[in-house]
């Protein structure tokens, strides 16, 4: 029997530079109301939500990517040929293949690497993270590019009430690296697929193309379902995530977790008993749920405005349609 060598990459990996895209226009409730019967402090209430971004034609899920890698590309301060791996995180790129991922890391400039993207909703960022974790220690990449990209608007029905204020577009991206120390903690993820009806696509894609339905797909949810999943299950996720990193809330500097109702933010951060010292994304207010893209992008905003800085410990955690989760705790580039 053959001996197989195994790999050898770095003892640890880290976030080394991020990067964020939010499309330039930017729709407050009042457009959003033009379509349903509901109220701007009605939407703020329940959701936090008082603008988001929409892309237009030219800001692909493609485009937004770009920009938010070279930006995350140039924070680590390395370059495009450097990245081993880019793996995208979407649930709005249309084309089933190939993936947009192989775009991205052509036109980024990257020399062939491995690209790919998955499907696992707003846990996306967080599944990706630990696949580039794993490929830095095993010796596959040096770099990787993570990114989050949605366009959420393409699958937003704005006559439903219960969703057509939630969705924003955007990409988040960052580069993950060799480290000498841990930087990026054990990840707990899983899933719960008894309760995958709870959040969904409306109809597939085979049902608008065979002319069965009128209406494009569209994102639906379950909404209190979904809260009391959220609020309860994803408390318990928060803290084990905390837990494998050997770590206590009072360790924590910031807490970024999935930017989907203010509410489950708060809850969260109330059962996880966050010190005040904490500081709390809310990148939700104006730029909505953005799924895959929210963690990044709420990281790259919290590094850009001082409200955290570089060496911060950070809870993050995703969790959305399947349903899947996904936390760790990070040091922040």
């Amino acid at each position: 029997m053959a001996k197989i060598k195994a790999g050898k990459g770095a003892p640890y990996a880290r976030i080394l530079g991020v990067g964020g895209y939010r499309p330039t226009r930017v729709v407050p409730n009042e457009v959003i109301l033009e379509k349903i019967d509901s109220s701007d402090e009605w939407i703020r209430s329940r959701s936090g939500i008082q603008t988001r971004h929409w892309a237009n034609d030219e800001e692909t899920v493609a485009a937004m990517s770009i920009e938010a890698s070279g930006k995350a590309i140039a924070d680590a301060g390395i370059s495009a040929e450097q990245i081993g791996a880019v793996v995208v995180s979407t649930v709005s790129h249309f084309k089933q293949t190939p993936a947009v991922a192989t775009e991205i890391a052509d036109k980024l400039g990257t020399d062939k690497a491995a690209a790919f993207d998955i499907s696992a909703g707003c846990a996306g960022f967080g599944y990706g993270l630990t696949l580039a974790k794993g490929m830095i220690v095993e010796g596959s990449a040096e770099y990787v590019l993570v990114i989050g990209v949605e366009r959420l608007s393409d699958l937003t029905d704005l006559e439903d009430r219960a969703t057509a204020f939630l969705f924003g577009d955007g990409a988040g991206a960052v580069v993950v690296g060799p480290s000498q120390e841990p930087a990026i903690g054990p990840t707990v993820w899983g899933s719960e697929g008894d309760k995958s009806e709870t959040i969904k696509q409306t109809v597939p894609w085979t049902a608008y193309r065979e002319g069965t339905v009128e209406r494009f797909p569209a994102i639906t949810q379950e909404g209190q379902a979904v809260f009391r999943w959220a609020v309860f299950e994803m408390a318990k996720v928060a803290q084990q995530a905390l837990d494998a990193a050997g770590i206590t809330s009072d360790d924590l500097d910031v807490f970024i977790p999935h930017q989907a109702n203010e509410r489950i933010i708060d809850s969260l951060a109330k059962t996880l008993k966050l010190p005040e010292s904490v500081t709390i994304a809310r990148d939700i207010r104006t730029t909505g749920n953005t799924s895959a893209a929210s963690i990044p992008l709420a990281m790259e905003r919290l590094l850009a405005t001082g409200e955290a800085k570089s060496g911060d410990t950070a809870l993050v955690i995703g969790f959305g349609a399947g349903l899947v989760y996904a936390a760790t705790v990070v040091t922040l580039p």
